[in-house]
């Protein structure tokens, strides 16, 4: 009887969640009671950007009445959601689009308007688009949640549009870039009117897998294999015994660090070539300086003097100056990446974790080859006095 009466309790609250999760779904969309009374045909959760787009579609006027809602927005930012009138666009959608643009005043009025984009570098500026749009207006609503509404006469024959959604900040009263991470980049999609189904193109596209082939092939050449190989140089090299493999598989990791650094090099060269009106200058420029750098250490290896060439001395300053100049730019250049790509925290933790045992590594093999060092000079300064003392001895 206890046990049944307890499987009714756990049976009740799983039902409570399951219902309280579906009103919660529902009420983010299906269910969202519009303040001026507004009912549509469908709703769709948009997958970035904690948007929604609400709507109805005559097919045989082409009339199109919209309600795009944006949560989380403060009164410094602003949102838009836009239609690309070319559906083959779909991987560039941004170019083309024809764009309705809010964001919140200080009067309490949010400013919405039209705004064509031309290019990548749009600043959203007002004017007309290509399709006649009606009825346009916006809300702001408890200082969290902007609404665009409006009717847009589309041509009979379309029944699937691209469509496009974005917010970003507002600097000096105007629209400023918006963050180029991976939930703005994918915000985009097509859209079936009559049957309402949604379906991403960011997500699975090619670019996307581009961009996570460059940043893995980087992650392990230049943040992983690059360190662990000067760590086998400064750290093996104490033991006479490991006397020459060290330098054959300081080489190894070094030169495999660098043909794998190259291919995510190149990858990244292809993206942005790819991706014209897109630019991440410092992280460019940091894997500008990598290539070279890199390159330069290569050439060095080849270029190595004998150990009691005068110029060695000189040649042992230039080799590891640069080669830590290498490490610590790359870890930087990573990080920089992550913040692009805004991969799910598990990948930036588990690189973190990987840094974090390096580092814990470097720091025990650090004060262990002081100890062996130290350990060794004393021996032979030991040595070294008793060879003295017998000789004057003698």
């Amino acid at each position: 009887m206890a046990s049944t009466l307890r499987l009714a309790v756990a049976f009740s609250i799983l039902l409570s969640l399951f219902s309280q999760s579906s009103y919660a779904q529902t009420t983010a969309c299906g269910n969202y009671k519009f303040n001026n009374n507004k009912v549509f045909t469908y709703c769709s959760s948009l997958p970035h950007l904690s948007s929604f787009l609400h709507w109805s579609f005559e097919q045989s006027t082409g009339k199109l009445q919209m309600a795009f809602r944006h949560t989380g927005v403060s009164a410094s930012r602003w949102v838009a959601w836009a239609i690309n009138p070319d559906l083959s666009k779909a991987s560039a959608a941004m170019p083309g689009a024809q764009a309705l643009v809010a964001w919140p005043q200080s009067s309490g009025t949010p400013k919405v308007y039209k705004s064509p984009i031309q290019s990548y570098s749009t600043t959203l500026a007002e004017g007309n688009l290509t399709y006649e749009v009606t009825d346009l207006t916006a809300e702001y609503l408890n200082n969290d949640e902007m609404i665009i509404f409006a009717t847009w006469t589309l041509p009979t024959n379309f029944t699937t549009i691209l469509q496009v959604w974005q917010e970003g900040p507002v600097s000096n009263g105007a629209p400023s870039i918006h963050d180029t991470v991976a939930a703005n980049l994918n915000a985009k999609g097509t859209l079936d009117l009559l049957s309402g189904q949604t379906a991403s193109t960011g997500g699975s596209s090619s670019t996307t897998r581009k961009r996570n082939r460059h940043g893995v092939l980087n992650a392990v050449s230049w943040g992983i294999l690059m360190p662990f190989g000067a760590m086998v140089a400064r750290y093996l090299r104490v033991f006479k015994s490991a006397d020459p493999a060290w330098f054959y598989l300081h080489a190894a990791c070094q030169t495999s660090a660098y043909a794998v650094g190259v291919a995510g090099w190149a990858t990244g060269i292809k993206l942005g070539d790819d991706s014209a009106g897109i630019k991440y200058d410092t992280h460019r420029n940091i894997g500008i300086a990598l290539f070279a750098l890199g390159t330069l250490q290569v050439f060095a290896l080849l270029l190595r003097p004998n150990k009691d060439h005068k110029i060695r001395f000189y040649w042992n300053i230039y080799h590891h100056a640069t080669g830590y100049t290498v490490i610590i730019l790359s870890i930087v250049n990573i990080f920089k990446g992550f913040d692009i790509l805004n991969p799910d925290d598990k990948w930036k933790k588990a690189y973190i974790g990987v840094i974090i045992a390096l580092g814990v590594q470097a720091a025990l093999l650090e004060a262990y080859t002081w100890y062996i060092v130290l350990k060794r000079k004393k021996s032979e300064k030991e040595t070294h006095v008793s060879n003295g003392v017998n000789g004057h001895g003698a």
